[in-house]
């Protein structure tokens, strides 16, 4: 009997003994191709040597120690790197990016980033500032701060009387959303008026951030926003004082085919928060980076965020990303996702084809998600009580296959997708066995279905 708490309580999970590369080997030496990531985590896939002997090193002179009494080697290192990576558009250099918070997980990036908002509202003598608004279907966190901000209904429904009130606006999700005869820029357009119609009914001298995904991953699927629609969102925050916070937790890091996703929509953010990839499922790290103007108004005023965890800044978990960025920049892995990404679209694009209940496939670089609906002229989502998903991600598993299946896609009860995010080693004959498998899952289980 285990007693490890699980995920489900129901489920037997196979025992994982090793990795290699892009596959993951369980204790009775079953080998599973990792099509996810895990959860877009590893992106150099599994024992890279580099990474390996870098948190060996660091091991052997320091493991741990407090950023209330010292600061470390590897926390400047990172975020000098994070840093000078960051893209910026100016002209206002105090807008760049130029403070990185080191924390341990994508929920913790984000609790931050939402309390620093509010006190730097505090701090610029606007207490008034309380709200956030954010989008419907989009992914945070799971830290209460973080699941209110987020728009998955269905992860947030047990604990809805414990959230903070956040306004929640139209996601860009121009599969469904984007009327007949619109064009994307139109579409962008509609949004961008939904969210600045939103401000002034909230009041907008009581608006502290809006917080999105650059692309929208777990809950939508890989959803990239529409021309134009960042833009709009960034002019609108401009106009009425409000802080644009960009997560990348699961879309940064290389996913999309630059290192920050928000450098393709050519926007600067306020502050941006990036996990999963940053330490390629090594150590547990994440960040949330501002820009100089958000830090300097609490430097120049109390001096003190008022915040923090024990592991902020951790040496290890610190050397062993700045060591996944050193491989990034040495072996030009962000500069070969746009192809790959490319050819794993391809190759579903060909191979899916024939099947009717496949109705969209879309992302950017290697983040694809697949959405699945009974008829693919009228997009009509199979019923929930199906569990479409849960039935993809165990025949894929039976497979030797890992990808990311998810419920909810349309409001959180119904629709279904498949979220690719493999590491970004991933070579050609491994990407194109990927869309080979998945055929074979979901060919497989279209025979299943009741007609």
């Amino acid at each position: 009997m285990s007693h490890v708490f699980h995920r489900n309580s129901r489920h037997d999970y196979p025992w994982i003994e090793t990795g290699e590369g892009c596959w993951l080997i369980d204790q009775s030496n079953k080998r599973y191709l990792d099509a996810c990531g895990g959860a877009a985590v590893s992106s150099l896939g599994h024992q890279h040597p580099a990474v390996v002997q870098a948190m060996h090193q660091q091991l052997d002179r320091l493991a741990y120690a407090h950023t209330s009494f010292f600061s470390s080697a590897p926390a400047e290192a990172l975020a000098d790197r994070l840093v000078s990576l960051a893209p910026f558009f100016g002209p206002d250099s105090s807008k760049r990016l130029d403070r990185v918070y080191l924390v341990s997980s994508g929920s913790e990036a984000i609790e931050a980033a939402l309390k620093l908002a509010r006190q730097l509202a505090i701090e610029r003598g606007e207490p008034k500032r309380t709200k956030f608004i954010a989008r419907r279907q989009s992914y945070h966190g799971n830290t209460l701060g973080a699941l209110a901000v987020g728009g998955n209904a269905w992860r947030r429904a047990p604990f809805q009387e414990l959230l903070m009130p956040v306004t929640h606006v139209s996601p860009c999700y121009s599969y469904r959303g984007r009327h007949d005869g619109e064009s994307d820029r139109q579409y962008s357009e509609r949004l961008v008026a939904e969210f600045e119609q939103t401000v002034v009914a909230e009041d907008p001298q009581t608006v502290l951030a809006f917080v999105a995904e650059p692309v929208v991953g777990a809950t939508l699927g890989a959803v990239a926003a529409t021309e134009g629609y960042f833009a709009g969102i960034r002019e609108v925050c401009d106009r009425y004082g409000i802080l644009l916070i960009l997560d990348e937790v699961m879309c940064g890091m290389g996913r999309t085919g630059s290192l920050f996703a928000y450098g393709q929509e050519g926007i600067q953010p306020d502050m941006v928060t990036v996990a999963k990839g940053l330490g390629g499922g090594y150590q547990p790290i994440a960040a949330l980076i501002t820009s100089a103007a958000v830090h300097d108004t609490i430097a120049q005023g109390s001096g003190f965020f008022q915040h923090g965890h024990t592991y902020l800044g951790h040496p290890v978990a610190c050397a062993t990303a700045v060591a996944v960025l050193d491989v990034m920049a040495r072996e030009k892995i962000v500069e070969g996702v746009g192809a790959k990404g490319a050819r794993l679209r391809a190759a579903l694009e060909q191979s899916l084809a024939n099947l009717d209940w496949v109705g969209d496939i879309r992302g950017r670089g290697l983040f694809i998600g697949i959405e699945l609906v009974q008829d693919r002229e009228s997009k009509e989502p199979f019923a929930p009580g199906l569990k479409l998903h849960a039935k993809v991600k165990q025949r894929a598993l039976d497979h030797g296959l890992m990808c990311y299946p998810m419920g909810g896609t349309l409001d959180g009860q119904r629709g279904d997708h498949i979220l690719l995010a493999p590491p970004l080693v991933m070579p050609d004959h491994e990407i194109d066995e990927v869309a080979r498998r998945l055929t074979t899952v979901l060919t497989e289980i279209t025979r299943e279905l009741p007609r």
